[in-house]
C-alpha cells in the first residue's frame, strides 16, 4: 500500500488572509476560507481571493487587500519598531500545521481542507 502525503507551509499567510478579508468585508475571520498558494514573501504569496465568498471585491479594494496579504509580516515588523515580528500568529500557524501533521499520520482523510478553512 503507497501512502503519499504532502504538506505545504502556508498556514499563516492563510491566517492572515482570513483575518484581512475578514475586516474588508465585515465578517468573523473564523468562517473565512482563504486558499494562499506560492512563497511565503512579498508578490510570491498569491491569496486565491476568486475562491471566496467575496468574488466581487472592488478593484481597489482588492489590489490593498492582496498588498496587505502579500506583505503583512513587515507592517508587524513596522508596528514593532523593527524589535520584533510576528511570533503569536507564527505559534498559532506552527499549531494548526502541526495539528494536522499528526492528524493525517493518524489516518485522518482530506486533512486540507480541514487545515486550510
Amino acid at each position: 500500500m503507497l501512502l503519499s502525503k504532502l504538506f505545504g507551509v502556508t498556514t499563516l499567510d492563510v491566517l492572515r488572509s482570513s483575518r484581512f478579508l475578514s475586516e474588508v468585508v465585515g465578517t468573523d475571520p473564523n468562517t473565512e476560507k482563504v486558499t494562499v498558494v506560492g512563497g511565503h514573501s512579498g508578490i510570491t504569496i498569491v491569496p486565491l481571493l476568486s475562491q471566496t465568498r467575496h468574488k466581487d471585491l472592488p478593484k481597489e479594494k482588492y489590489d490593498a487587500l492582496v498588498h496587505r496579504i502579500q506583505f503583512g509580516g513587515d507592517e508587524v515588523v513596522q508596528a514593532k519598531s523593527g524589535a520584533g515580528s510576528a511570533t503569536l500568529s507564527m505559534a498559532q500557524a506552527g499549531a494548526r500545521f502541526a495539528g494536522s501533521v499528526l492528524n493525517g499520520l493518524a489516518g485522518e482523510n482530506d486533512v486540507l481542507r480541514k487545515f486550510t478553512h
